[in-house]
Formats: structure tokens, C-alpha cells, sequence
């Protein structure tokens, strides 16, 4: 693990912090058999891929978790800047040769895919240090390169996702992304409030509907809300209703195509604020809205967490900190079919 304090979601460290020129590269050469990405993978367990940061939290091996849950596909996090316009993981590790690239080999050879996640709260964000949004595509481009990749995560977060010109520029990039990636899928993470995006998310938001992107999920992070009323389930509705409503106003869908277009990332446990939980029983709420209503995405942070804290110990990078027997949160989602 590099220096970079670790991503919001991550730590209850971080409580208070609120809610986590290169030219295109050129064809990918073909992927081989054993790189290819699993044709039995379905949409529908590309929606539930769960987050597993694999630089910190002592992760659980992939393929242990597939086993133990039946989840197929995870998210993985985070792709930073390495400094300059330049893709890695988190800023520091190649994207190629190293043991990222070995644990997507290990995940798509036990059947399963991955989605990569590039942002997330803390660190050099690519869509701060790229100056264009061609440049920013040809960085994220690197990463679906590296991997081959269906789905693309981008989790826009604190000075990535306060500034406007930076908002602009992700959605531009994602815009080309889709359109040099035929049949690719996009997910746009970002926080909210109890009753849906903030001003800012309803911007981007906005921005992508002004630029024609047609985003897969628009994805929010139900927590770290500071002050909310009733269950954490019942707060995620109201978040997820207000998410419906912006996607729905600025893309001119019908309630039935918004509710398909939104996602939810939700963070099992004990969370960054001292006072806040999301239990199981809420994470059946949110399974029992996603299967009426058919949302684009059912996730969480994190994989690292879905387990019980060792001899008493606290909530952080990779426990709960809640009583729960080994992967409780993960075989909830796992049972969300799309």
C-alpha cells in the first residue's frame, strides 16, 4: 500500500469527511483464451459485483469469496493518477504484470468478471490531473485495455466531483469512452443526501444528459449521511427516490427506464460516522427495492468488511464492526438477478 491517506469509504477514520496530452491507444491486441473475459457472466451479476479493494484491508482471495457467496463479478478499486495523466493502482502499481492483473486472471478463471473503479475519495484523481477530456478517455481507455474490459466504474468523489469543469470533463470522457467501446458498460458513483444527489450530483447528472451520455447506473453511496430519519434502508429509499426523480427529469425517461439507469453502493456495518449502522435487515430492504423496481446496479463497500471484527475490535478497512456470520452482505446482494 502506497502513502495516499486510504479512500473515504474505507475508514472510519475519516468520519466528517462528508458522503467516496495522451492521444487514444491504438487497437488492443486479441486476448488470448485465458485472458478473455467469461462469456457466462450475465448482466445480471455484472449489477451485483461487489467492491474489494485489494491494496489495503487485508483482502479476502477473490476466488474464496466466489466460492463461499456464488458472486461472480466484484469491483474492483481504486485506478488513481500516478501524478501526471497516467492510470494506476492507486497511483502506484502498474495496471499490468503485477498482482492485480493476476487476481482478475484468477476471478474470470473461476468463471466470474470484474468491474474497475477509478477514483474513489483520497489520492491523484485522473479526471483532476488529465487536462482534456480526450486525454481523459485515453486514460481510462488504458484501463480497459490492461483488462479487456464490459464495465467501467467511475467513482467521482470530494475535488473531482466539487468542481464543475472536472464534472464536465468526466462526462465528456465517459461520452467518448462509449463511443470508441461498442456495448460497454458505464457506472457514475458519487455521494448523496438522504433525499437524493446534492447540487452537485444533479449537475453531473444534468451535464450527462446535455453531453448524450447514455450512462448505464448513476450510482450513489447511501451513508455517511451525518443526520438521517428512520432505518438506514428506509433513508436509502429516500435517497435512491430522489436519484429516480433527477435521472428521470434530465433524460426525459419514463419512471420505468429511470429506476433501469440507478444504482446503489451502499457500506455494510458500522460506517464512517460513529453513530450510523446499515444491518442486514437494511440491506434486504434495499434487495427488496432493486428487485421492483430492476435498478442498474445493487453494490457495496466493501468485500474487505463482510466480516466480523476480531476480539472486540472497531469498524474499519476490514471488519464491520457489527455481530455477522463471514460474507452476511455479500450473499444478500448475490441474490439480486438485475
Amino acid at each position: 500500500m502506497h502513502t495516499v491517506v486510504p479512500p473515504r469509504r474505507l475508514t472510519a477514520a475519516l468520519a466528517g469527511a462528508g458522503c467516496l496530452l495522451l492521444p487514444l491507444i491504438a487497437a488492443v491486441p486479441q486476448a488470448s483464451a485465458a485472458d478473455a473475459p467469461q462469456a457466462a457472466a450475465a448482466s445480471g451479476a455484472m449489477a451485483v459485483a461487489p467492491y474489494e479493494y485489494l491494496g489495503w484491508g487485508n483482502p479476502q482471495k477473490p476466488t474464496d469469496v466466489m466460492a463461499a457467496t456464488g458472486v461472480k463479478w466484484f469491483t474492483l478499486a481504486f485506478v488513481l493518477s500516478d501524478g501526471g495523466c497516467n492510470p494506476k493502482w492507486d497511483g502506484s502499481r502498474a495496471l499490468t504484470g503485477g498482482s492485480d492483473e493476476s487476481a482478475i486472471k484468477s476471478i474470470r478463471g473461476a468463471g466470474g468478471d470484474v468491474v474497475v473503479s477509478v477514483g474513489g475519495w483520497s489520492g491523484n484523481k485522473l479526471g483532476e490531473k488529465c487536462s482534456s477530456a480526450s486525454a481523459l478517455a485515453g486514460a481510462y481507455q488504458k484501463v480497459i485495455n490492461a483488462y479487456h474490459l464490459k464495465a467501467l466504474d467511475i467513482d467521482i468523489e470530494d475535488t473531482e466531483f466539487s468542481n464543475a469543469t472536472v464534472r464536465q470533463r468526466v462526462v465528456s470522457a465517459l461520452k467518448i469512452v462509449k463511443t470508441d467501446n461498442p456495448g460497454i458498460v458505464t457506472y457514475v458513483t458519487m455521494g448523496t443526501t438522504p433525499n437524493g444527489p446534492d447540487a452537485n450530483g444533479k449537475d453531473l447528472i444534468k451535464k450527462g444528459a446535455a453531453a448524450g451520455l447514455a450512462n448505464d447506473g448513476w450510482t450513489i453511496m447511501p451513508f455517511d449521511f451525518g443526520s438521517h430519519s428512520g432505518s438506514m434502508g428506509s433513508a436509502t429509499v429516500g435517497a435512491l427516490e430522489g436519484l429516480k426523480a433527477a435521472v428521470k427529469s434530465a433524460y426525459g425517461y419514463s419512471d420505468d427506464a429511470a429506476y433501469r439507469h440507478i444504482g446503489v453502493s451502499s457500506m455494510n456495518g458500522k460506517t464512517d460516522e460513529s453513530d450510523e449502522t446499515v444491518t442486514t435487515g437494511d440491506f434486504q430492504t434495499m434487495l427488496g427495492y432493486a428487485k421492483q423496481h430492476h435498478i442498474a446496479r445493487f453494490t457495496f463497500w466493501a468485500v474487505n468488511r463482510d466480516r466480523q471484527c476480531s476480539g472486540g475490535g472497531s469498524a474499519g478497512d476490514s471488519c464491520s464492526g457489527v455481530g455477522q456470520s463471514p460474507y452476511a452482505f455479500t450473499k444478500i446482494v448475490s441474490q439480486y438477478a438485475g
